[in-house]
């Protein structure tokens, strides 16, 4: 009784340092979906073109590709837990500069910002819960970034509607002569100030305590997080897989057999950037943009939004029942399918659809619930899918030796292809418009199935070092 309920008392552990780590997962959603409101006030207040808006929602994406580049090799450097307090410091800037910048240069200084520390939160956060958890439930305890994730778009979401309506408009002024699109942007210092405090109480990763020769605390730490782990043995097992040649660099991504990316590093950068060439960020960074593009009015369409982050969050309990129990392959799988066959259906409904005397499209009663049901659905394979199960994967299938450059190039691929995506659907919508702009995003979906079909591998039950040692064998 007393071990099991030792054993209860760390899992419990495990979990709330998880649930610590994953609020710079919530700040990653909540940063990513205010955007989503202020579009329209964006280009009022800074009198920007199509071009210029799409560069302005998408110049957050700039500072997410570097700090997601630059956080691995970081992290290796100074360890998870101080880059981490940065990060959340970046948060705390980059909202409040957000909202009080007075030009797009102005702007997009601060969103880049952010941007460095959302992409740094998108590697830091899955490799530390993956790095404290036991493999058992490993699968399950890092979809909780993920819900974090969702669960700061619909929190952003359900503030900017609540915003909108106070004032009229995101266009309108709300409180101390303040715009209503700037509260949407200051409303993220609370929890941002939250993570910062809480971070202070979170100890170092074991492994990388490990890497950094202090073996003692790194023995406390695994103490704390199994009472059934046999703590020696598990920092020798680490030690032969952190230190099996030499320090970790860039460079070992490199395989000395074919002078090219270790194949195991290209599935992992194509996932990261399938994962956005789907269209997710196209629905959460321009959803409003989208809805009233089809007639919806602001208010209606910043609803819809709250009712997508509802599905999102839903879905994603989904994702954490499933994990370790289907396995990751075959949920990116069925979400590739699911993706396109959804946004298929939406793209033939705007591709169908009467064009009214304002440009926008005219949908019908019934063509309008069709839409907003496959929309719906589109999100919900998302969120069961590749939303989560990509974070998942990228912080469990590379050796330790390597991890850091790893998820670096990964990083690196999956904020340049939301970059691309972000950045081109304004002049896709102006140009081709919805009907084929979905229809282009539904055809990656068909590739994201075929490409983990042929090139991932399970990674389901096992231990990190087991991977480890498995992929050595072979490379």
């Amino acid at each position: 009784m007393g071990n099991h309920q030792d054993s209860g008392d760390r899992k419990l552990r495990v979990i709330f340092l998880s649930i610590i780590a994953a609020i710079g997962g919530f700040l990653f959603g909540f940063d990513s979906g205010v955007i989503n409101g202020t579009v329209d006030a964006l280009q009022q207040a800074f009198d920007s073109d199509a071009a210029g808006t799409g560069f302005n929602v998408a110049s957050m994406l700039l500072g997410c590709a570097a700090g997601a580049f630059f956080a691995g090799n970081v992290t290796d450097k100074f360890g998870r837990k101080p880059v981490m307090i940065f990060t959340a410091i970046a948060f705390i800037i980059s909202a409040y500069g957000s909202g009080i910048a007075g030009s797009s240069g102005e702007f997009v200084m601060f969103r880049i910002l952010g941007g460095l520390a959302v992409g740094a939160a998108s590697v830091i956060t899955p490799a530390y819960i993956g790095e404290i958890s036991p493999a058992r439930y490993r699968g399950a305890v890092m979809s909780i970034q993920q819900l974090a994730i969702v669960l700061g778009l619909f929190v952003a979401f359900l503030s900017n509607y609540i915003i909108a309506d106070l004032a009229g408009a995101s266009t309108e002024i709300l409180w101390w002569g303040y715009g209503a699109w700037q509260w949407m942007f200051w409303m993220e210092i609370i929890p941002a100030s939250v993570y910062l405090i809480a971070l202070m109480f979170i100890p170092e990763s074991p492994r990388y305590l490990v890497a950094a020769g202090k073996y003692e605390k790194a023995s406390q730490v695994l103490a704390s997080l199994s009472s059934t782990l046999d703590v020696k043995a598990k920092v020798e097992e680490i030690k032969q897989t952190v230190f099996a040649e030499r320090k970790p660099r860039m460079s070992d991504i490199i395989s000395r057999k074919t002078g090219w990316l270790h194949p195991i590093v290209f599935a992992g950068i194509g996932i990261a950037m399938l994962q956005q060439f789907t269209g997710i960020n196209v629905v959460f960074y321009y959803g409003a943009v989208l809805w009233q593009a089809v007639g919806f009015s602001e208010a209606d369409a910043l609803l819809t939004n709250v009712i997508n982050g509802s599905v999102f969050v839903i879905f994603t309990f989904v994702a954490i029942a499933l994990v370790d129990r289907v396995g990751r392959k075959m949920l990116l799988m069925i979400g590739g399918l699911g993706q396109a066959f959804m946004l298929a259906f939406v793209a033939l409904i705007f591709g169908f659809a009467a064009e009214g005397d304002a440009g926008t499209l005219e949908l019908t009663g019934t063509e309008g619930v069709l839409a907003l049901i496959a929309a719906n659905g589109f999100v919900a394979f998302f969120a069961f899918t590749w939303g989560p199960i990509m974070w998942v994967m990228l912080g469990e299938m590379f050796p330790n030796r390597f991890r850091g450059a790893a998820l670096a190039v990964c990083g690196l691929g999956q904020w340049g292809g939301n970059f691309l995506v972000t950045m081109t659907f304004p002049l896709l919508l102006n140009s081709i418009g919805l009907g084929f702009s979905y229809g282009i995003y539904a055809f990656f979906g068909i590739v994201a199935f075929l490409f983990v079909k042929q090139f991932i591998v399970e990674t389901k039950g096992r231990t990190l070092e087991e991977i480890s040692s498995d992929y050595d064998e072979k490379v």
